[in-house]
């Protein structure tokens, strides 16, 4: 039995890949800040919260970080824990760059220090790369980051790839676009435009605040990218992965086909608010995802139009409206 040990495991890439790696027969380890008031409430909704063991770990704190390795001893890491926000990210830009850049750095200096047995796969982010003009991003394309968030992101990135070249680690970076589900907290754009939608349509006369909706985002499925994570570490040769669908499309689309999978017209219940707005944006982003469908032998199986209807089914009967 393979001990896989995600750190993050309460997020929603983290608990679809504690399901993930169950299915596959793993034991596995998940952490937390704090393991003991943490609510573990997407474990619990995936009916897995029993079934992993959970650690309290602050990736900023190297000793915590070391404790949790040597308990846990795993064969495989993923290091998905650290703010996550990127609009968050604005407000909280010290915070941000601790929780991402020096976890990383810990995790990376941890199992260096352990002897570097472990294979690590590091949560990198399509922000990176910044404003894309329109042209997919590969993983050659170079990063300039337009947020704190992807700051962070981009600089940790390059830790595990120095730290790579230079112990021999097996560490690799996902680079992964947008991707969601029902397990997206309320704050990102996503899961709020589909769940007032979902209330307007329920009787609610509120109306949704957004701010631009020309932004364009390629989006997928996440627990289709979690396996993605998987496939990754089970490569002979430690490298580099854009995760992507391939398609991207804009807020508006998704705004609109949310609304319509609820029988409404979005514009008659949305409105734009200047206070929403970010100090930079990006405008256009999308991924070519060919070397993982060469390499890891993965393609995306869900597109937008499927995410907004799964996202929307959930939703639903979470308000008990659905089947």
């Amino acid at each position: 039995m393979k001990r896989a040990l995600i750190c993050g495991i309460s997020g929603q890439d983290g608990a679809y890949l504690a399901q993930f790696l169950l299915g596959k027969g793993y034991e596995v380890w998940g952490t937390s800040r704090d393991a003991q008031i943490t609510s573990f409430a997407n474990l619990a909704i995936l009916g897995i919260r029993d079934r992993v063991n959970l650690l309290s770990m602050a990736p900023n704190d190297f000793r915590s970080v070391l404790q949790a390795l040597t308990r846990s001893q795993p064969e495989e890491i993923y290091g998905l824990a650290g703010q996550s926000s990127v609009g968050l990210s604005f407000e909280q830009p010290a915070e941000t760059l601790d929780s991402i850049l020096q976890g990383t750095l810990n995790l990376l200096e941890a199992v260096r220090f352990m002897g570097g047995t472990p294979r690590i796969y590091h949560a990198s982010s399509s922000e990176s790369f910044g404003d894309l003009g329109g042209r997919a991003a590969t993983e050659e394309t170079p990063f300039r980051p337009r947020s704190p968030y992807a700051v962070a992101k981009a600089s940790a990135h390059w830790l595990v790839a120095n730290y790579r070249d230079a112990y021999g680690l097996f560490a690799c970076n996902g680079i992964l676009f947008n991707h969601d589900s029902p397990l997206r907290p309320p704050r990102f754009v996503t899961r709020k435009i589909v769940a007032a939608a979902c209330r307007i349509a329920a009787g609610s006369q509120e109306k949704l605040e957004l701010g631009r909706l020309d932004i364009a985002r390629d989006w997928g499925w996440a627990p289709d990218y979690v396996e993605a994570m998987w496939r990754i570490l089970h490569q002979d040769i430690p490298d580099d992965y854009v995760i992507a669908t391939g398609r991207t499309a804009t807020l508006e689309e998704f705004v609109a086909r949310t609304f319509a999978e609820v029988g409404l017209d979005w514009r008659d219940h949305v409105v734009i608010s200047p206070r929403l707005l970010r100090p930079s944006d990006i405008v256009w982003s999308g991924g070519d995802p060919t070397r993982a469908r060469e390499r890891l032998k993965w393609s995306a199986s869900h597109f937008l139009p499927d995410v907004v209807r799964l996202m929307v089914a959930s939703e639903k009967q979470s308000l008990g409206k659905g089947p």
